[in-house]
């Protein structure tokens, strides 16, 4: 049979157990993706961490051709910067559930009138005290508190939908470099096998003592001219190949090629469509968010003026007269001095701050993508010159040249100046393809959707404005 004391102990302990288990779920925030790559998987940080896993991005890679579809999956999933982003994601939400817990009550135990004794047993006391005491906050701090961690837990989705677009725009630069670098590479080897058939060619018109040697020393030059070329060109591959695997993580790529073509080139929409649908930019479209943010923290601010309230109730046990009594106790600061002015202040200044900061994000992404969009109208006219007018006119020049060589009515030079012509203009097309795709991958980034759809509006619109 336990005490009194015992039972009464007992009674006020499962009291604040079960007030300590008294805890509001937390909601889950999250940001809008933007089109651009919305089908394809990306890494997500797991609720409750584990050890770490070791990566499979590298079984995972194809080992022959790679689709620009596999490389943006394997980097959305295997990343390691955006895998870091996505657990600021969960960290956001542990503070979200934090702010949402009630303090912790406290349990306090007196004993007053218990005289030393050698033995355990021949303890006891004229008065025990067991007060639990509990703090208030006033003022609305806890549910302003839970508003801006929600607030800043959406704020980290949206950051986490900024990196994702950027793991999506540099992992396409990367593919377009290897596709670019796989064009410079088969230059260089026709460069090569021209450069060794007219040195064949020349060679024979010396031994047949038509022209003189000196014609063949100038072949003999170009042709290891062009094949240190060409081992600059694999160099260069190679290095772009490693850039891209590192894209998921891959210190070795296993793929041998990137399959795809630059030669593509697709109708670009008007600036003004294009502007109009700059919302869709995560780093635009957060800044509601922020403005909300920034509202929340002055809120809270706010509600620290009013100072916390402590309530504490409790029983007193006499055991000489053997009854119970209960004690009550309340406290709270006076706000006299502090209350909280700089805190208040300094929320105001954020919040005006914000109205700068987001003016400033707004003008430099449209800056930015003005210049990107010049950029790639640039490169598509250049591209569609070069390849219509240019690099047609240089192969036939060079076809009259090597068939009037062949002939004997021009002399080495002259070929020369035509071979140099013609793989120049290819790979100045070469570099206007991989511009234009460069900067189709930099402008989509920047709006977070495709151009393609983008051309769809145009054309409804156009076709609204034709039936009118």
């Amino acid at each position: 049979m336990l005490s009194k004391r015992t039972q009464f102990l007992l009674r006020w302990v499962a009291a604040v157990a079960v007030t300590g288990c008294l805890a509001s779920p937390v909601s889950t925030v999250g940001a809008e993706r933007a089109p651009l790559g919305r089908e394809i998987p990306a890494y997500r940080a797991p609720s409750r961490p584990g050890p770490p896993e070791p990566s499979r991005s590298t079984q995972a890679e194809p080992e022959g051709e790679l689709r620009l579809e596999d490389a943006l999956a394997l980097a959305l999933l295997h990343n390691p910067r955006l895998a870091g982003t996505s657990w600021d994601v969960r960290m956001a939400e542990a503070r979200t559930l934090q702010a949402r817990l009630f303090p912790n009550p406290e349990i306090e135990v007196e004993v007053e009138g218990a005289p030393g004794s050698s033995r355990i047993g021949d303890f006891k006391a004229d008065e025990t005290t067991v007060r639990l005491s509990q703090l208030l906050e006033l003022g609305g701090k806890r549910p302003a508190r839970t508003r801006l961690a929600a607030m800043e837990e959406e704020l980290a989705n949206w950051n986490y939908e900024t990196e994702r677009l950027a793991v999506l725009t540099n992992t396409r630069l990367d593919f377009i470099d290897v596709l670019t670098a796989q064009e410079r590479l088969r230059l260089a080897e026709d460069l090569v096998a021209l450069s060794e058939q007219m040195s064949e060619a020349v060679g024979a018109r010396v031994r047949a003592g038509k022209v003189s040697p000196l014609e063949a020393s100038k072949a003999d030059v170009e042709l290891a001219k062009s094949r240190l070329e060409l081992e600059r060109a694999r160099a260069r591959l190679e290095a772009a190949r490693m850039r891209l695997a590192g894209a998921w993580a891959s210190a070795s790529p296993r793929f041998l090629r990137a399959s795809g073509s630059l030669s593509d080139l697709r109708e670009i929409p008007s600036f003004d469509v294009v502007q109009a649908d700059a919302q869709h930019n995560p780093e635009i479209a957060r800044w509601g968010r922020e403005m909300k943010q920034r509202r929340a923290a002055l809120s809270l601010e706010k509600a620290k003026r009013v100072p916390n309230a402590v309530l504490s109730a409790g029983a007193r046990r006499f055991e000489y007269g053997d009854y119970d009594a209960l004690t009550f106790e309340a406290g709270f600061e006076i706000p006299l001095f502090d209350r909280n002015q700089g805190g208040i202040r300094e929320a105001q200044y954020r919040l005006a701050k914000a109205a700068y900061e987001k003016k400033d994000v707004e003008l430099r992404a449209t800056v930015a993508l003005a210049e990107a969009y010049e950029e790639l109208t640039t490169a598509r006219l250049e591209a569609l010159g070069l390849r219509r007018e240019v690099v047609p006119a240089a192969d036939h020049a060079l076809r009259a040249a090597r068939e009037g060589y062949q002939w004997g009515k021009f002399d080495y030079m002259v070929v020369l100046d035509a071979q140099r012509t013609f793989f120049q203009a290819n790979a100045e097309l070469v570099d206007a393809l991989s511009r234009y795709h460069r900067y189709t991958a930099i402008v989509e980034g920047l709006l977070g959707t495709g151009l393609d759809s983008l051309n769809g509006i145009q054309r409804e619109r156009e076709g609204n404005d034709n039936g009118q």
